[in-house]
């Protein structure tokens, strides 16, 4: 079998579950996922067919003409999408703020999510309104939830030494079932963890690695960042250090699933990790040094970078580190911090000499 890379396997992952999204969806959905294709990445399709099917599926219900005359939603033509007037769009929305969780109870959705999936049928109305597919677009008439900023929890110094410390160590208060399962793995865990505040690489990049991606002569890895571009990032002495032994123990492994040879961090099943799997692993260490602070894998990440944009003060390396697009996105996170630097400066420079009379 055909090794494949995790970027490629994701790709073929999610296409197939938008593909099967798009066959339960009328055919000028498909359309419109192959005109906004080149520019949009396959997992940011996948939510937009998932938040689409949820508006189609309200349609169908909430209206009775609809109801009466199509048997699915396949059926919902573009004419009766330009048949809608804002206050439907508005209705929709008011549907979305409540959604049922796995075991059936109603959970409020936050402005955020609703935000996301009106995003997801924005992009769609607009797409089939300038291709003259539709001739209304209610979307543009209703005003979307304003987001509110949150504070940005990250771990302080002494937070990330006692998170490691747990990953290499465990914890007093562990069963001794969580023992037995923290010495199994606590090598691959120590690695795994020590890369991601070493580095600030994303949770997905960090599953991506292959073994042929580490360069221990130059210190650096190969990542796959957002967009599927490649880059290196480079780390230090204590990111090798907890490197090398994973990499002896990974050696030494046998029993790999197939197509899974290649993966760097493997799991306890011999497959490559996998996000969810990392998010649970994080919050399990992370929730013996803090219950104050809800961290997950992206707040090793916010973690690095505070700490990095507070050793340098230069705001383009750490969003050139971070794989940030725009240097916006990264001023945007570490706001704060630029406050704080602002504050500071202005004692700084002197205008007069203060012992000279």
């Amino acid at each position: 079998m055909e090794n494949k890379t995790y970027h490629e396997q994701k790709t073929i992952e999610y296409t197939k579950k938008i593909r099967l999204l798009q066959a339960e969806m009328p055919g000028y959905v498909t359309t419109y996922f192959r005109g906004i294709e080149p520019r949009t990445l396959p997992r940011t399709r996948l939510g937009y067919a998932e938040d689409l099917k949820i508006f189609f599926e309200w349609l169908h219900e909430n209206n009775p003409t609809l109801r009466s005359s199509y048997s699915s939603i396949k059926q919902i033509t573009c004419d009766d999408l330009s048949s809608l007037q804002s206050f439907d769009i508005e209705e929709y929305m008011e549907f979305l703020k409540i959604r049922t969780d796995k075991n059936g109870e109603e959970i409020l959705n936050s402005d955020f999510a609703i935000k996301r999936k009106m995003a997801a049928l924005r992009g769609m109305y607009a797409y089939l309104y300038k291709n003259q597919m539709i001739d209304n677009n209610p979307t543009v008439m209703v005003d979307l939830p304003k987001l509110h900023e949150k504070a940005i929890v990250r771990m302080d110094v002494d937070e990330i030494a006692r998170f490691l410390d747990t990953v290499e160590m465990g914890a007093e208060n562990m069963t001794d079932r969580q023992r037995k399962f923290h010495e199994l793995n606590k090598v691959r865990d120590l690695a795994m963890m020590t890369l991601m505040l070493g580095t600030g690489i994303r949770v997905s990049e960090c599953v991506g690695l292959d073994l042929n991606d580490i360069d221990l002569a130059n210190s650096r890895i190969k990542v796959t960042r957002k967009g599927g571009y490649e880059s290196f990032v480079y780390f230090g002495h204590e990111v090798e250090d907890a490197l090398l032994p994973y990499l002896e123990e990974r050696k030494e492994m046998e029993g790999i699933a197939s197509g899974h040879e290649n993966a760097l961090f493997l799991s306890s099943r011999k497959r490559r990790i996998c996000v969810r799997n990392v998010e649970i692993m994080v919050k399990n260490y992370a929730s013996r040094v803090t219950t104050l602070k809800k961290i997950t894998p992206h707040k090793l990440r916010s973690s690095y970078g505070t700490a990095l944009y507070r050793e340098t003060g230069d705001i383009y390396l750490v969003a050139d580190v971070l794989g940030h697009k725009d240097v916006n996105t990264t001023k945007k996170h570490y706001a704060a911090i630029e406050e704080e630097r602002r504050r500071r400066a202005k004692d700084i420079v002197k205008l007069r000499d203060e012992d000279s009379e």
